[in-house]
Parts: structure tokens; C-alpha cells; sequence
């Protein structure tokens, strides 16, 4: 009988990762990741920083370009007859819907297009800036009689131009304005009756401001002796008083209208940490720029060399480095002397933060037109 064998094949011996070998593939797994992570994080970082020094110019741009455009025309209606500048201004504004025995409230600046007043060891400077704003032309009208303090309206040579609601600044005689004479706020009123005027009428040779409702008009304003023959009337329009500011990184305004004497500062962008202002100036009447100072003028003689104002902006970054990145305070040439430091400082871990500066020259247009060098 014969006996089959079966031959089996062998199975072969399977073999798995040693402990060694397992240990070694976390190991790199762990490397890879490491390096992919501090990868994204650097990539993110330097993303984040390009973002916000975009961020930076954009604020810093438009905060140069509002004030460029705001000192350009500057002055309008204020600077065009020189020898009022730096005239003392007074004016009181009574909100009609206010109650009774509420105060009213002053109205003070300096008749010049613009007033720079100097930040304190490098802190922000302030700007105000002056304007009128009519859809008409502005030009001084002078006064053909004499205007008594409780008087209702000025005798002109021509009121051209002239409509309701202007906000009109009278000017002592040529300009000579002192303790007893300065300038006066009022507001052009009309009573309509065209065909059979009064002494309240807008007319071609009378401008009237009577009292009532009027929230600017009030005899407080005028000096005691009135306003001589010969003194002259500038109309605003509508006003246009702004004072800009540095507070807490960002560029403030804070407006005064026609229709309100004051009001609340208003944020315009943001991280804006310094702002500096010089006034140029013509000292020696050849029609050219030839010094910049912070010095602000205190006569008319002095005002009319004013022609140009430059100004920096300091912008800052919105991406906090954890690393300090800035080392020093940047630097503002004007002229060929030794650059000012625009202050930075004071801004909380500034070191930690990247910055720039935008300088501009601005001419004042209506400054120019008027001035004798021109």
C-alpha cells in the first residue's frame, strides 16, 4: 500500500518595528512638526507685520492728507486784508433751545488762518485752523458810518455777496485793534421786507444783526465805543473752526460752526502717536520761505510773513513685537540743521512697536494771494 506525504511550505517568520525603531519615527515625526510650527508661526508673524505697517501708512497717509487739505485753505475770508491779523476775536453763541438763565458761550480765537501751539518737551503740538466758508467771494467791506455798541446794523459801501445767516467779523478801524478795540462775531439777519425795507432789512448798503433768537448776536460782543468810519467787515460764510490734536494714539478734531460753539473731540485714525508744526516764514520780504519756527506771530506785520506751515506725523504699527524692534526716536530734518527728534516715548512698550514719518510742506493759498511779497 502505498503511503501519500503531504510537503507543507514553511510559513515565514513575520517580523514587526523594534522599540528602537518606533522611538526613532517619533522622534522625526516630532522634528517635523516642530519645524512646520516655528515655519507657520515666522510666516505668520512676518505676515502680521506687513499687515499692519499697511495698516500704518494708510493712517498715517490720511492724517497728512486731512490736514494738508485743511491748512491749504485756511484763511479764507480771515486773511483777506492783512492788517487784521492776529486781531483779537470775541463772540458769544446763546443755544436758543437752551434754558433761560443758561450762559453763553465765548468764542475766542486769534483771527489768523492758523495758530500752532508747541506740545511741551516734544509732546504733540495742537493746530487750529481758522476758515470761512461761503459760496460767494469774500472780500472786506468797509463801514461808511459810525457803529454804535447797541446799534442793529452797519452802514456798508456794498453788501455784494452778503446773505442771511453769514457769520460777519467786524475790524477796528485799519486794523488797530488793543485793549479797548478788538474784533466782533455777529450773524447777518433779515427781516424780508424787500419792498418796503426797515432798519432790520439786508440791503445793498445795510447789514443787519438784530437780536432775539439769534444765538450770536448780542451787544456784549462789541467794544464800549462801537466801531469808528473807516473800520471794515469780513464775511465767513459758514465758520470753520477745527482744532486737531494728538490723544491716546489717535488724530483728534474738535469743531466749531455757525452752528455751535463748541463740540466734543472727535476721533479721526488711529495710531497717530506725535504731531509737530512749524510755521514758515518770510522774514525778508522776497516772497521766499527762508526760516521755520514754532514761534507763533503777534502782530499783523508778523502774520503776513507767515506763508507755509510743515508738518510730521509720527504713525505707528498696530502689531505689538515681542522682540524690541525700535531703538531710537525717529528723526525730522528741517533744513540743513541738526534734525529734531519727534518724541515717542511716551507711548506705552514703544520700543516694542515699528513707526514712520510723513513730513509735507503746505502753503497757505490765501496767505500767498494777500501777501505784499507776492
Amino acid at each position: 500500500m502505498n503511503t501519500l506525504h503531504f510537503s507543507l511550505p514553511r510559513r515565514r517568520l513575520q517580523r514587526g518595528f523594534t522599540l528602537v525603531e518606533l522611538m526613532v519615527g517619533i522622534v522625526l515625526g516630532m522634528l517635523t512638526v516642530l519645524v512646520i510650527t516655528q515655519t507657520m508661526a515666522v510666516t505668520e508673524g512676518k505676515k502680521r507685520t506687513i499687515s499692519s505697517g499697511s495698516d500704518a501708512q494708510v493712517n498715517g497717509t490720511l492724517a497728512l492728507y486731512t490736514l494738508q487739505r485743511e491748512l491749504q485753505m485756511s484763511g479764507y475770508g480771515v486773511a483777506s486784508n492783512p492788517v487784521a491779523l492776529g486781531c483779537p476775536v470775541k463772540g458769544k453763541f446763546k443755544d436758543p433751545a437752551a434754558p433761560a438763565d443758561s450762559a453763553a458761550i465765548d468764542f475766542a480765537p486769534v483771527l489768523a488762518p492758523v495758530v500752532i501751539v508747541d506740545g511741551a518737551d516734544g509732546a504733540p503740538d495742537t493746530i487750529t485752523i481758522l476758515q470761512g466758508q461761503t459760496a460767494n467771494f469774500s472780500a472786506p467791506m468797509p463801514v461808511s458810518t459810525d457803529h454804535a455798541k447797541d446799534a442793529g446794523a452797519f452802514e456798508v459801501g456794498s453788501s455784494l455777496g452778503v446773505t442771511a445767516g453769514d457769520l460777519m467779523i467786524a475790524v477796528p478801524r485799519d486794523g488797530q485793534y488793543n485793549a479797548d478795540q478788538w474784533c466782533a462775531v455777529f450773524s447777518v439777519t433779515d427781516d424780508g421786507n424787500a419792498e418796503s425795507p426797515t432798519s432790520a432789512t439786508l440791503t445793498a448798503r445795510r447789514i443787519p444783526h438784530t437780536t432775539g433768537s439769534n444765538p450770536w448776536n448780542t451787544s456784549d460782543v462789541f467794544p464800549e465805543a462801537g466801531y469808528e468810519r473807516g473800520a471794515f467787515l469780513l464775511n465767513l460764510g459758514r465758520l470753520s473752526h477745527r482744532t486737531y490734536s494728538i490723544d491716546n494714539e489717535s488724530l483728534q478734531v474738535r469743531a466749531q460752526t455757525s452752528g455751535a460753539a463748541t463740540s466734543t473731540a472727535e476721533d479721526l485714525y488711529p495710531q497717530i502717536v506725535n504731531l509737530q508744526a512749524m510755521y514758515g516764514k518770510d522774514t525778508t520780504g522776497d516772497g521766499q520761505i527762508d526760516t521755520y519756527d514754532n514761534t507763533t506771530p503777534t502782530t499783523a506785520a508778523d502774520w503776513e510773513r507767515v506763508l507755509a506751515v510743515r508738518l510730521a506725523l509720527v504713525a505707528r504699527s498696530t502689531q505689538y513685537e515681542r522682540d524690541p524692534v525700535t531703538t531710537s526716536a525717529p528723526q525730522w530734518q528741517v533744513g540743513t540743521g541738526t534734525p529734531l527728534t519727534l518724541r515717542i516715548n511716551h507711548v506705552s512698550d514703544w520700543q516694542h512697536y515699528r513707526y514712520k514719518v510723513y513730513d509735507t510742506i503746505v502753503p497757505l493759498r490765501n496767505m500767498l494771494w494777500n501777501s505784499k511779497s507776492s
